[in-house]
């Protein structure tokens, strides 16, 4: 384990926020669920919370099978449009308060197109273990997701993400071993030969159809049951 990990991580967080602060906007959307977040009671005794942190590909999961979540307890935390430290900001928020058994983030693929800025795969990688560190030192289980495929992207074009996307998946698979967390392999079940996404299961090549969320949600409710069958490592 790195050292000194929980102080950068929380320095980390003091930077981001300042940014945020600084450029007096709501940099990392944290208004965006204050209502919903508000109006939570805490867990009943047994009830397996799960919070899915991610971006426009989680908002749109709720969107388009919002059955998914309204029968489960799961809750859809994905802001559109969102880069890793934006919701390395929001996660205190977000994830941790809301007192979850399981965070299943999804992250990196607005990383690699440069929504908020140039980004390698070293950096996106760094937002994604302060927020499973930042899990696990509150008591919740990790699932870390890969990226999913995609060939291009429609608003940014000639980011290379066929290439980019399984190499950060090759380092999210390698950081969750070495450091006990589950990892959920979305990108194997939906590329297509080109490492892009099957065209079926996608809107324009990134986003998902009704038939990409069901078969994310197949793979998702075995993680989950994975993770809740492991105790949670130290």
């Amino acid at each position: 384990m790195r050292p000194n990990f929980t102080f950068k991580t929380l320095f980390l967080c003091i930077f981001l926020f300042t940014i945020s602060i600084a450029y007096g906007q709501d940099w990392a959307n944290l208004a965006r669920y204050q209502k919903e977040n508000s109006a939570l009671t805490v867990p009943s005794p047994g009830e397996n919370r799960i919070v899915f942190m991610g971006n426009s590909i989680t908002q749109g999961w709720f969107e388009t099978h919002p059955e998914f979540f309204k029968q489960n307890p799961f809750i859809d935390r994905g802001i559109s449009g969102q880069t890793t430290p934006q919701m390395l900001v929001r996660f205190r928020q977000d994830v941790i308060s809301l007192s979850p058994k399981i965070v299943v983030i999804l992250a990196g693929t607005n990383d690699i197109a440069g929504n908020t800025g140039p980004s390698t795969l070293e950096m996106i990688m760094d937002n994604l273990s302060s927020m499973a560190e930042l899990a696990k030192t509150n008591g919740i289980k990790v699932i870390l997701c890969s990226v999913l495929p995609a060939f291009d992207y429609p608003w940014k074009p000639g980011m290379e993400p066929n290439i980019k996307i399984p190499k950060l998946n090759a380092m999210i698979k390698s950081y969750c071993k070495k450091h006990h967390f589950v990892y959920l392999d979305y990108f194997s079940a939906m590329a297509d030969e080109k490492n892009g996404m099957i065209a079926d299961l996608t809107t324009d090549g990134v986003h998902c159809t009704l038939k990409g969320y069901q078969t994310m949600e197949k793979l998702v409710l075995g993680a989950i049951k994975k993770s809740l069958n492991e105790g949670l490592k130290k």
